[in-house]
């Protein structure tokens, strides 16, 4: 048999922000297709109608194409598979529900909610399967007659898997290993629901995985119960040959404690745990997202791709192709990730000093104009180039760099009861003459000007620190700021001595 192409699938269902262990899923997919010459298709997940939220197909593929997560096919990428989008194949999945049915391998059952939850209450722990099946309403206990009249009548039913108890069902799992689940745990899922002509999860991705030559299933660790009856229906329909192999992905834990990653983790601890803003169209409420609290996304991928897997050498920080060179399942874990959030963090701070000052000087210059400055591009990407390795995120270079923009007219009180003494103000006014009669060239060479300055002080025996800590205050309003001559070349002698003046004033005052 000819080796098959290597197809992956990334099928979310659209009931809301997508979680960042979905964005870890769909990442080692790509991933995985990448290094080995494959597709990667979008498929949208839309069969449980009552679930859908509006929004969240769009939110899904905005926060992919962000990471640069790139499909080969699928929704909004078309492709010779489609449709892509589950609600869009109805009639598709009325074959197969009719094939399960003819061969006795599903039945219909039309047991009604509240006959369900009667049942539960009289049985602990009750499921529907072969040892409770015989009790209920379905075409098992019904006659064909029955069974035709109800249908006609227009009786709301469902199609239950029939799942024969005592088999030992192997799951062949990349990651995990041969998993063994015996069948007679499993219940007689519902494979089709007759109110809105839709199947479920469990049929329709084994349909459209068929259909689409889906050759590897990476998903999580969550969707491993449903693994024996996914090979399962395989068998049912004759399509062993064709089952593509499987890969269960460790779950995301939380930073601290037992248990998943979830959005109150991050709401309690201050991160986010979505790849974008999400705004909540039922109740108006606001999720943060990575994007908009200032991560670059390469570091968010980078970060991601090492919580479940390592390249197995010291490498940390990789490009999106260097993982796709060096990713392999056989090195995922099989425990759970630890979600350490500072390491993000830390990612975000690698990634943002290896951006050129020129380009971020680019989006800085929009904040500047937000605030209602101006700067020419040249003094933009000297301040950046001056605070950028304080900040973590872009979004701090305004924090770090609004003095430069804001004359101080406050000084803060600790640091000035610490840094202004009685002999201050003749220092920083005998400085300032200094500024005054250097020329305008050796000024604006911060290299040239710190040695000038150091042999001032020595000449007139002030310590460097009587001199360079009080005229940080004055220029800056704290004792805060990037390298002392970083700061003056930039805001240029005038502004310079304006606010050693005012500094003096103030404490003269």
């Amino acid at each position: 048999m000819a080796e098959r192409r290597v197809r992956v699938r990334f099928a979310p269902s659209p009931t809301g922000p997508l979680h960042i262990g979905g964005v870890r899923t769909a990442l080692y997919n790509y991933l995985f297709a990448k290094q080995n010459n494959g597709d990667m298709i979008l498929r949208i997940e839309d069969t449980d109608s009552s679930r859908f939220v509006p929004g969240a197909e769009a939110y899904i593929k905005e926060a992919l194409e962000w990471l640069g997560i790139k499909f080969s096919e699928g929704v909004g990428y078309g492709g010779n598979y489609g449709p892509y989008r589950q609600s869009e194949r109805r009639d598709i999945y009325r074959k197969y529900v009719d094939q399960l049915l003819e061969s006795g391998h599903a039945y219909i059952a039309f047991d009604t909610p509240a006959q369900l939850e009667e049942k539960r209450k009289e049985i602990a722990n009750f499921q529907y399967d072969a040892q409770t099946r015989g009790q209920m309403t379905n075409s098992l206990t019904l006659s064909k007659e029955e069974v035709d009249e109800r249908i006609a009548r227009g009786d709301v039913y469902v199609v239950r898997a029939k799942i024969e108890p005592g088999e030992e069902i192997v799951v062949h799992d990349l990651i995990r290993g041969d998993v063994t689940i015996n069948s007679t745990i499993l219940d007689d899922k519902v494979l089709y629901k007759s109110a809105d002509n839709l199947p479920t999860y469990h049929l329709a991705n084994i349909v459209d995985d068929h259909l689409m030559e889906v050759s590897h299933v990476i998903r999580g660790e969550e969707w491993l119960p449903s693994a024996p009856l996914h090979v399962l229906l395989y068998r049912f329909f004759g399509w062993e040959d064709t089952m593509p192999q499987f890969a269960h992905l460790s779950l995301l834990l939380k930073p601290e404690g037992s248990g998943k990653l979830s959005k109150r983790d991050g709401d309690r601890l201050g991160f986010p745990v979505f790849p974008l803003e999400w705004h909540d169209p039922a109740t108006g409420a606001i999720s943060s997202g990575y994007r908009e609290a200032g991560y670059e996304p390469e570091a968010v991928v980078n970060f991601l791709a090492l919580l479940g897997w390592n390249p197995g050498d010291d490498s940390e920080v990789m490009t999106m192709d260097e993982l796709c060179q060096k990713f392999s399942l056989s090195r995922c874990a099989k425990s759970g990730a630890r979600f350490d959030y500072e390491k993000g963090k830390w990612f975000n701070h690698t990634y943002l000093q290896e951006k050129s000052n020129e380009e971020l000087a680019v989006k800085f210059a929009e904040v500047v104009k937000a605030k209602g400055y101006e700067a020419d591009m040249k003094k933009l990407v000297a301040m950046v180039d001056a605070v950028k390795g304080r900040c973590t995120f872009a979004t701090e270079i305004w924090a770090n760099a609004a003095f430069y923009f804001e004359t101080p007219t406050t000084y803060n009180e600790k640091d000035r009861q610490k840094r202004w003494k009685e002999t201050t103000p003749d220092i920083l006014a005998a400085a300032r003459e200094m500024f005054a009669n250097m020329s305008d060239e050796l000024f604006g060479n911060a290299a040239e000007a710190e040695p000038f300055v150091s042999q001032w002080c020595a000449d007139n025996n002030y310590k460097m620190g009587d001199v360079m800590n009080p005229l940080r205050l004055a220029l800056v309003g704290e004792m805060k700021g990037p390298h002392m001559f970083q700061i003056t070349t930039i805001l240029g002698k005038a502004e310079t001595l304006l606010r050693i003046d005012n500094a003096i004033a103030a404490m003269r005052s």
